[in-house]
């Protein structure tokens, strides 16, 4: 019987520390309207970030993680630089790059929706290094334009049109 409490308390504790590594996020426009939200999860490759907002215009989106847990508007400009802890060039498709927080384009739909999963490879939730939590956390921000993969310094993605905060839940 003991055997069976001590495998049942580790069980649920492993599922205590697997559920800290999962944070969800609002996102808010330029006015702070609520568009939708993020939930990042850590997982093997990295951190899996879902995002599901709407009221944005239909088209490709840059989106990416930016350096300060800071999101006020109208410009977004307090969310920093990109997410760079290597100090490489911008862009996925760059050669000598990318940013950590550099993220595949979204496409939102034609009602202005867009409900997507990314993989942000190298990435944590825990500490270190690539944490998106250290230093206060980070935020996300989605651009007016698409990301072009290559142009520095954030692929000439145009304006900041939405943003939200990552902090650490502690």
């Amino acid at each position: 019987m003991r055997i069976l409490i001590i495998l049942l308390v580790a069980s649920l504790l492993s599922c205590a520390a697997s559920e800290s590594l999962v944070y969800k996020i609002d996102i808010h426009n330029e006015s702070g309207d609520r568009l939708g939200d993020a939930t990042f999860k850590e997982v093997p490759e990295g951190v899996n970030i879902h995002i599901k907002v709407e009221g944005l215009t239909s088209g490709f989106h840059g989106i990416h993680i930016h350096e300060h847990a800071k999101c006020e508007g109208p410009d977004f400009i307090s969310a920093g630089d990109h997410l760079n802890p290597d100090d490489k060039k911008h862009g996925l498709m760059h050669p000598k790059g990318s940013h950590l927080g550099d993220l595949p384009n979204i496409e939102v739909d034609d009602k202005g929706k867009v409900d997507v999963e990314l993989l942000l490879p190298k990435a944590t939730l825990k500490e270190g290094r690539y944490s998106l939590l250290q230093d206060g956390g980070t935020s996300l921000v989605i651009h007016e334009k698409q990301d072009d993969g290559v142009t520095q310094p954030s692929g000439d993605s145009g304006e900041r049109i939405a943003c939200g905060v990552l902090k650490s839940k502690k």
